[in-house]
């Protein structure tokens, strides 16, 4: 089961979510928050997998509470589920640490596919907002060796796979080699790439050309 915990400052809102997933049989909603102070200590409290995050809220807004909770090495995935799509808004939030960032007006499915994912290990993306981030980094060069030289072949392998937003089962599947291997690698990318979270990975990794296509 899917610990879920929601940010978000309307009430209105936060109840409608509720009545979408309470017919899911691998999602349950632990917890719930009216501003990103509260959705820190709830996620500290109720330990959740993956966090729905606005990002307008009183007093403390998405964006710092997901940096703290980044910064505070919480296991909690944050899922940006927002009405803003603009630039600054989408790179702030995976620059915190968001691992998925979606619009409210997303559907019911996508939504569940966002919360499943998240809680995988992976990077997900709305349609509208993967395609701003490609874009963005569509004119990002330099090859993969040059910009990362202190990666192994196979790590190059692993980051292009992490930048295409694929969780570690799937690169073991893809590599042939075991999940443990993977995470290994994954954690040797991320001190060479200095970076503590996926999505700065995949940030770092698309501005060499990877994932994008």
């Amino acid at each position: 089961m899917i610990r879920l915990l929601v940010a978000d400052d309307h009430p209105a809102y936060r109840r409608g979510l509720e009545l979408m997933l309470d017919g899911s049989a691998d999602i349950t909603i632990v917890g719930a928050a009216a501003d990103g102070e509260r959705a820190v200590e709830l996620a500290r409290t109720l330990t959740p997998d993956v966090i729905l995050m606005d990002i307008r809220m009183p007093g403390l807004d998405g964006i710092e509470a997901t940096r703290r909770l980044t910064r505070a090495g919480s296991a909690a995935a944050v899922v940006v589920l927002t009405m803003f799509e603009d630039d600054d808004s989408v790179f702030a939030a995976m620059r915190a640490g968001a691992r998925g960032y979606l619009l409210k007006g997303a559907e019911q499915d996508e939504i569940e596919r966002a919360i499943r994912a998240a809680a995988a290990g992976e990077a997900i993306f709305g349609p509208q907002v993967a395609l701003r981030v490609i874009a963005h980094f569509a004119t990002g060069g330099g090859s993969v060796v040059a910009a990362f030289p202190s990666l192994t072949e196979r790590e190059r392998e692993v980051l292009e796979r992490v930048a295409a937003g694929k969780g570690n089962a799937a690169i073991a599947h893809e590599l042939m080699i075991n999940l443990k291997t993977v995470r290994n690698h994954v954690s040797n990318i991320f001190a060479k790439l200095q970076v503590s979270e996926r999505a700065q990975a995949i940030v770092k990794a698309r501005e060499a050309g990877l994932g994008g296509a």
